[in-house]
């Protein structure tokens, strides 16, 4: 019953800046946190980053640390990620995930998509070189 929508995909030149959003909604509590990940063709899905629902504490993925900015709006169960300094190695589908569990997620597996419970469909961003 939990349906995560992402949107705000696109295409965008090197340099630019591009902004997600996903939605959630189907339940009634918030999840314990939410995050981004993505899949370039052929390749597996990477953790991109992720949020704490509660207190906002952030995590990044090596490869966008420093350029993607992650955020939540706990009034609307909406969460953003604030994508800046594009190159063509970020083009991949954007999937947006939740974790509605109530056990505590340990700092190094943040990262770790089983760790999610939900996922939205994926958006594309494609960024030209």
């Amino acid at each position: 019953q939990v349906r995560l929508v992402e949107s705000g995909g696109g295409l965008v030149q090197a340099g630019g800046s591009l902004r997600l959003s996903c939605t959630i909604s189907g339940r009634t509590f918030s999840p314990n946190h939410m995050g981004w990940f993505r899949r370039a063709p052929g390749k597996e899905r990477e953790f991109v980053a992720t949020i704490t629902w509660a207190f906002g504490n952030r995590y990044y993925g090596d490869s966008v640390r420093g350029r993607f900015t992650i955020s939540r709006d706990t009034a609307k169960n909406t969460m953003d990620l604030q994508m800046n300094s594009l190159n063509p190695e970020d083009t991949a589908v954007y999937y947006c995930a939740a974790r509605i569990t109530s056990q505590a997620l340990l700092v190094r597996n943040v990262g770790v998509e089983t760790e999610y419970d939900y996922w939205g469909q994926g958006i594309q961003v494609t960024v030209s070189s």
